[in-house]
Order: C-alpha cells, then sequence, then structure tokens
C-alpha cells in the first residue's frame, strides 16, 4: 500500500496501513490530506490515480485516529472491488424509493445518511476482522449518548419539555442512527445483550415512535454480505422507503406551504 501523508502526524495513518496489509491490499496511491478546517468531515474522493482522504486536524490528532483511518481504507477496498455498495448509485436508489411522494428536504437528507450507513457496513465488513474493535463500541456509545441527551437546561421554565429524550431537531434519524450502532455490533459479535447501547438505543427509540428500531436493526445487520448489484439496490430502496414512511410524507400545497399527515 502506497500511503503518503500531507499537513499532518503520519503516525495513525501507517500505522493503520501496516496492519490493514495484513490482509487487505489497496492497489491505487492513497493521499491524505490533514487540514485545520474545524467544519470539515472525514471523506474520501476516488479516482483513477489513486484515493484522497480529507481529514481534520482534530480527527487526525483524536484516540480515533487510526480507526477512522481503517474505516476509510475499508471503503477504498470496497470501491477497487466494485462491491455493488460503493458502485450502485445512491441517486437512483433514493428516487426509486421516494418515487410518487412528496417529502420535507431533511427526510431526503436522511436517506443519504442511511445510504451512508449501507455502505459503512461493508466498510466495517472488511477492518473489524483484521483489527481491535475495542474503541469502536465506546465511540458508538458515546455518540449515541450524546444525541440523546439533548435535553432543556431549565426543566421549570417549561416542564413539558422533558417529555422529549433525543435531539430535538430530528428523533426519527437519531433513532435509525441507533438501529446502525445496534446492527454493527451486533454483525460482528461486539457486546453482549446487557451493553448500556441498548439502554440508550430504546432511549432514542422512545423519541421516534414511528421508527420501528428492531426492524432497521435487522434490515442493517442482515444486509447480505455476498451482495449483487440487483439485491444491493433493492435492500437500500426498502431501508430508504421504511424510513420516508416511518417519518412521514408531506404534502406540498399550491401556496407552498407544507402540512404533514
Amino acid at each position: 500500500m502506497d500511503v503518503h501523508v500531507r499537513g499532518g502526524p503520519a503516525e495513525p495513518f501507517l500505522g493503520a496501513r501496516d496492519l490493514f496489509a495484513t490482509e487487505h491490499d489497496i492497489e491505487r496511491p492513497v493521499s491524505i490530506e490533514v487540514t485545520d478546517d474545524p467544519t470539515e468531515r472525514t471523506r474520501v474522493q476516488h479516482g483513477e490515480e489513486g484515493h484522497l482522504l480529507t481529514i481534520s486536524r482534530a480527527a487526525a490528532t483524536s484516540a480515533m485516529a487510526r480507526e477512522l483511518a481503517l474505516h476509510e481504507f475499508a471503503h477504498m477496498v470496497r470501491y477497487e472491488q466494485s462491491h455493488p455498495s460503493h458502485v450502485q448509485s445512491t441517486e437512483e436508489a433514493i428516487f426509486l424509493a421516494l418515487a410518487g411522494k412528496s417529502v420535507e428536504r431533511r427526510t431526503v437528507a436522511h436517506c443519504y445518511q442511511i445510504a451512508n450507513h449501507a455502505k459503512d457496513i461493508y466498510a466495517d465488513d472488511v477492518w473489524v476482522e483484521v483489527a481491535p474493535a475495542d474503541k469502536l463500541v465506546p465511540f458508538l456509545e458515546s455518540s449515541l449518548a450524546v444525541a440523546v441527551a439533548d435535553r432543556p437546561a431549565d426543566p421549570a421554565a417549561n416542564p413539558t419539555a422533558w417529555r422529549r429524550l433525543t435531539a430535538a431537531s430530528d428523533p426519527e434519524i437519531t433513532a435509525v442512527n441507533a438501529a446502525f450502532a445496534l446492527a454493527l455490533v451486533e454483525r460482528h459479535d461486539l457486546v453482549d445483550a446487557d451493553h448500556r447501547l441498548y439502554d440508550l438505543a430504546e432511549v432514542a427509540a422512545a423519541d421516534a415512535p414511528r421508527v420501528d428500531l428492531a426492524s432497521f436493526t435487522r434490515r442493517f445487520r442482515s444486509l447480505a454480505r455476498d451482495i449483487d448489484e440487483s439485491e444491493y439496490r433493492k435492500a437500500l430502496v426498502e431501508l430508504t422507503r421504511a424510513y420516508a414512511e416511518a417519518a412521514g410524507t408531506t404534502h406540498v400545497k399550491a401556496d407552498g406551504d407544507a402540512a404533514a399527515d
């Protein structure tokens, strides 16, 4: 594996390379750009000349830097394999799922997030098998705990506001994110049935009663490891359609206002 790091520490990425290369190889060169932009999210671009991983300095110097690198290397492998999860058009699947429906823009954005979760399942199948996942579970737990802890600071001022248990803006996608976390740890047998992650997921689900936590967990967990493009498209359509229906279809009226069912 040919890995070059610019703008930041090379150690976590080279360490990830050495570990990853014991089981897998990335044929095309890998360039890693560490940026000082705090808003930059970890992202990968693929091309015939190689792969480019852009990552913030905060992420590159975090305790999860090696695991983030392993995860992104796995995406590169899946791309080079032409795995259905990485070559299937997300736009096409979402168009098929939402055909004939009018939905809020945020719901469409969430459908893209769900499609990314499906991609992540297949990337994690690659790296979790070759590296210790001891940091992954606490990371998932911490991320979910932050989402479900978004409560009003002053309950005396608005006692009824305490009824909401998860992030007030998007409880439905928070519940789906919880389902993804459960699916990932169950797919790789990373936790016991009494792990705190299940309690957090139940809290997330309680705030989004239209989202079937168990169903979404099963859908993510049971994505076939050996899947063709047609099967993957069908699974992605079903996932995104199920979410759109749970989030609620929105009909846009002639005056431009939106009324939710």
